[in-house]
């Protein structure tokens, strides 16, 4: 094996394991929230709110729209990657396994600690699985595409998902508090540091750019 194939599949390993870890920390980072009972991320409302009315697991509901989400791709031609793919039954997963392990709590102080640690771990948790450069999430591939088909703003596109997300979670039963907003206010600065910081270089150029196919603007720019 030459040094060149051996830099490519170290190279590759670890933007795979970037890729899950960041995945599976995501659902974790979802299950706090919901722990939390403060309020949950705008797409965690809609899922809550049809858990809810269905029966089924938040996380099952998750891995159905994403699923769903996933369909809508078909008309606006985005392409998914084997990011977007495992991001719909991982995060899924992830969720309701935390859910199983983790207890309700009470009490003020044991709910804020875990809103805090829920949207700090999203937030490292989106730029590990952003920065391995497997393609977006289901949703967030949806909001990309909109803004290339209608020529309107990544800022604009995502806040009319969300809030039209958000509304409809709520008159099902979702969660909406002050981790809703704080979540919202908070995860832009976040995802944007910890991208940064989990950016692996190319083996090549030693450059850490990532790469500009990558849906950066949908979670970032708010």
């Amino acid at each position: 094996m030459s040094i060149a194939s051996g830099l490519h599949g170290r190279h590759l390993a670890r933007r795979l394991v970037q890729l899950y870890v960041g995945l599976t920390l995501y659902g974790v980072s979802s299950a706090l929230l919901v722990r939390s009972g403060l309020g949950l991320e705008p797409w965690g409302v809609l899922h809550q709110g049809l858990a809810e009315k269905t029966g089924l697991t938040i996380g099952v509901v998750s891995i159905v729209v994403g699923a769903a989400v996933l369909l809508l791709w078909i008309p606006i031609r985005q392409r998914p990657g084997l990011g977007t793919v495992s991001n719909v039954f991982v995060i899924g997963l992830a969720m309701d396994g935390t859910l199983a392990l983790v207890p309700d709590v009470h009490g003020p102080a044991w709910r804020i600690t875990l809103l805090v640690a829920g949207i700090v771990l999203n937030g490292v948790a989106t730029g590990l699985y952003i920065a391995a450069r497997f393609g977006p999430g289901p949703r967030d591939g949806l909001m990309t595409g909109l803004h290339r088909l209608t020529g309107r703003s990544i800022r604009l596109v995502r806040t009319a998902i969300e809030v039209a997300v958000v509304a409809t979670g709520f008159l099902l039963g979702g969660s909406v508090g002050v981790g809703t907003v704080l979540y919202a206010l908070a995860i832009g600065p976040l995802a944007q540091f910890f991208l940064r910081l989990f950016a692996v270089a190319q083996p090549d150029s030693g450059s850490t750019e990532v790469a500009r196919s990558t849906p950066e603007g949908a979670i970032l720019r708010r």
